[in-house]
């Protein structure tokens, strides 16, 4: 605590007591980094000061504003989270651990993070960081991710936390301590606080901790997406409400599973595809590619030009035509931002503006 107090860096959120701010902060922590976060914090709550105005917004505008932070679940679920606090708490955070645990997208991390420093509740908050911090000064050498090496090292906070009734700043002590000293690689073990009572240092293996599982390749999905412009609009189509990139626009896109087929299959998906909305397709040529990797999946996209005939009487409620303004304010799944960047550049004399 006392390294703390004189090293912590000054994060926006560190200046907050709003529970509601705090949780906003831990959400968009989850898997991204702190120096890209800090701009999506501060304007994410310029937009959303308060949970009601985040309760009361649409999932597109909320989706815009998170645009970039990727994880789109996060968001929903944040917002359906702050919703279920506004209908049954009355706006307040709860400050049990049962009750927190039980909002949508609040896992035990981030219910142990809320309490201890929104509500200075003895409560862990076990990340990776605290995991790696606690794998170096004990010398655990079992995977961090066995649930037996979790509990030793929750058991291990829990007993830091009764010695000193400093809650939240021990949880960030932890979190600071692992992100800027107890680093993955090359450990800055000089400038550590516990330095001379960390087993890993002692016997010189800080380089080989934390332990982990061999993580599995990500699975390889062939993505065939078209292009089809009419009229100054470009055909695009949102996602399912759930799953990967749930919510999120596209232009229409079929997936198969990796094979050494060329596009014979994955091109007759995409016309069946074009036909449900009311086109029949033909391909011009393969205008670009690209490569998107998930957490547990890669896209290899194949990009084709598409020229179209209308079919009478056809149509599907997840298609919509936009024009260049439409594209770019819509909230584009993945690496279809990417693909929309190259659209709006490359037709930008046939895809027109609102009101011309």
């Amino acid at each position: 605590l006392e390294w703390y107090d004189r090293m912590r860096r000054d994060l926006p959120w560190r200046r907050e007591t709003d529970p509601y701010r705090i949780w906003v902060s831990e959400i968009m922590l989850q898997q991204t980094r702190v120096e890209t976060v800090i701009p999506y914090y501060q304007r994410f709550l310029q937009r959303f000061p308060d949970m009601q105005a985040l309760s009361a917004a649409g999932e597109d505008e909320l989706l815009s504003v998170w645009q970039g932070l990727g994880y789109y679940s996060r968001a929903r679920n944040l917002q359906q989270g702050v919703r279920e606090v506004v209908e049954r708490y009355g706006g307040q955070v709860p400050d049990s651990h049962e009750a927190v645990l039980s909002l949508p997208g609040i896992g035990a991390y981030t219910a142990g993070a809320i309490l201890s420093i929104a509500h200075n509740k003895p409560e862990p908050a076990i990340d990776g960081n605290v995991l790696r911090v606690f794998s170096r000064l004990l010398k655990i050498e079992e995977p961090i991710e066995k649930p037996q090496t979790k509990r030793r090292i929750e058991t291990a906070v829990r007993t830091m936390m009764a010695a000193i009734p400093r809650y939240g700043d021990i949880t960030q002590a932890l979190m600071e301590l692992g992100a800027i000293v107890c680093i993955p690689r090359n450990p800055r073990c000089d400038e550590c606080p516990w330095m001379k009572y960390c087993l890993a240092c002692k016997d010189q293996v800080q380089g080989l901790l934390p332990k982990k599982k061999s993580p599995e390749p990500p699975r390889i999905v062939e993505v065939y997406s078209g292009i089809l412009i009419e009229d100054g609009r470009v055909l695009a189509m949102k996602r399912p409400a759930k799953g990967l990139l749930a919510g999120m626009w596209e232009f229409p896109s079929v997936e198969t599973a990796a094979t050494t087929d060329t596009t014979g299959e994955g091109l007759q998906l995409l016309y069946a595809l074009f036909r449900a909305a009311g086109r029949e397709v033909t391909v011009d040529s393969q205008w670009r590619t690209l490569t998107h990797t998930f957490s547990h999946r890669e896209w290899r996209m194949r990009v084709f030009l598409c020229q179209a005939s209308p079919l009478a009487g056809q149509t599907v409620d997840c298609a919509s035509w936009m024009d260049a303004e439409r594209i770019r304010e819509a909230t584009w799944a993945g690496p279809h931002r990417k693909v929309a960047a190259w659209v709006s550049e490359e037709f930008r004399e046939l895809l027109q503006e609102k009101g011309k």
